[in-house]
């Protein structure tokens, strides 16, 4: 805490108070706090962001993934059409 000097003259015209602070550009901290609040909060969104981000990439190989599958079972259910035919045409 800074140390404060204060000397007061008593005069017939209203009171005048000086008041001398040693360290005048000392703060509470409140700078600091909301500096390290908007970096936590920066963090944060980036964060929540990058998860985002996976999450949508995630998806997107599943969409790709049943893509494929469904692909492989219509060439599949392709085949077993064409052997079909082939043997009723063999009859």
């Amino acid at each position: 805490m800074a140390d404060e000097t204060t000397t007061t003259h008593e005069t017939a015209t209203p009171r005048e108070t000086i008041v001398i602070r040693d360290n005048p550009s000392a703060g509470s901290g409140m700078g600091w706090l909301l500096g390290l609040i908007v970096i936590l909060a920066l963090i944060a969104g980036l964060f929540l962001f990058s998860q985002a981000n996976q999450s949508e990439a995630v998806k997107d190989n599943a969409i790709a993934n049943a893509a494929n599958n469904v692909g492989a079972a219509a060439q599949d259910v392709g085949a077993a059409a064409k052997g079909a035919a082939d043997t009723l045409g063999k009859q």
